[in-house]
């Protein structure tokens, strides 16, 4: 795959216990699944390896999947809902309140639930001054970042994503004696895609079966873009399986659309992706966290930036030739999709 991938991004090298680690991350709508997913990958993986006790502190944001917290069997603290305060932006507005609020709000529920041996922060709304706050209540503090555009104060920082001169990223960001984990090789896997990779699939390069999956909210529907582009291509003999993550808003209608294709077929908030990507010859999708399960698992992927973070991760990708990237959102049309497509089949097809 052109990276080894470490099945132990979270080896203790904390230099403490890890007893207890809570985890401080969102989903929502807005904010899609792709945080709290990778959290409790990366809580899974410190349950098996060191018997951890997990705690998790969740907003109660529209279109939550903290559900999948509690399904997990771990510990779950829900900050209370609010409404969007006035004035907060970008970002800072994922959180729906100011970030001395969070603070305090979590700060109390790290109180009564007791010291922690580490504090997982994964939030684009979160930063040095939030961390600096909760530092006296952990021991370490452990950083899930993509974005290198902010300061952070934490022990050790974890990057899964690809980036051309990833080392410089967070040059001055974090403290001198952060630990960094950058790149693929720390990528939190689950574990179904490391037991499929025991019986890995060979592709012939022929194209029977398309994967659509365009992460867990997928607010501008490049679903349905997707499923229209596909339907009018002539070749009626490709299975398509469509996967809607749990806090899709469109899921009526694409499964409405799939009902009415006879080789469609779609897949509500699953648990067994890995053995559908496994199955497909390509897929279109977005370019957050699932880049890193498609890549694993050698799956040939044409790819739009969903979400602004992810277009410098797309544009890198696609200049190390892992992904065809087709551009932000915005600029792709259905008729884009249909000729990428179009020219993967016509490749295929001139295959011996």
């Amino acid at each position: 795959s052109g990276f080894v991938y470490g099945r132990n991004p979270v080896e203790n090298r904390f230099g403490v216990d890890m007893k207890k680690v809570v985890f401080r991350v969102d989903s929502s709508t807005q904010i899609g699944s792709g945080h709290l997913m990778r959290c409790l990958t990366l809580a899974a993986q410190m349950k098996k390896q060191h018997g951890t006790e997990i705690h998790f502190i969740c907003r109660d944001l529209e279109g939550n999947l903290t559900s999948l917290v509690e399904q997990s069997r771990y510990i779950l603290h829900v900050l209370p809902r609010a409404t969007l305060e006035v004035g907060l932006t970008g970002y800072a507005a994922w959180l729906t309140v100011p970030w001395q609020r969070d603070a305090e709000e979590t700060r109390a529920l790290l109180l009564s639930a007791g010291q922690a041996d580490v504090l997982v922060v994964d939030s684009y709304s979160l930063d040095i001054a939030w961390e600096k706050e909760l530092r006296p209540l952990t021991t370490r503090i452990f950083v899930i970042d993509d974005l290198a555009n902010r300061c952070h104060d934490c022990d050790i920082l974890l990057d899964q994503n690809f980036y051309l001169h990833q080392e410089r990223r967070y040059q001055g960001l974090v403290p001198e004696t952060c630990e960094l984990r950058l790149g693929p090789k720390y990528a939190l896997l689950r574990e179904e895609f490391y037991e499929m990779k025991k019986t890995p699939r060979l592709r012939d390069g022929s194209i029977r079966n398309i994967l659509v999956f365009y992460g867990g909210s997928d607010l501008t529907n490049e679903t349905m873009k997707a499923l229209r582009s596909l339907a009018a291509l002539s070749s009626c003999s490709m299975t398509v399986n469509v996967v809607v993550g749990g806090s899709n808003p469109h899921r009526a209608e694409i499964q409405d659309f799939c009902r009415q294709q006879r080789n469609f077929s779609c897949f509500y908030q699953v648990n067994h992706i890995a053995a559908l990507m496994n199955e497909a010859d390509l897929s279109l999708g977005g370019g957050g966290t699932t880049t890193w399960e498609r890549h694993f698992l050698g799956l040939p992927s044409i790819v739009t930036a969903i979400a602004e973070n992810q277009v410098k991760v797309c544009e890198d990708c696609a200049q190390a030739g892992m992904i065809e990237y087709l551009g932000e959102a915005a600029n792709v049309s259905e008729h884009t999709i249909t000729a990428a497509v179009r020219r993967r089949l016509n490749t295929s097809a001139a295959l011996p």
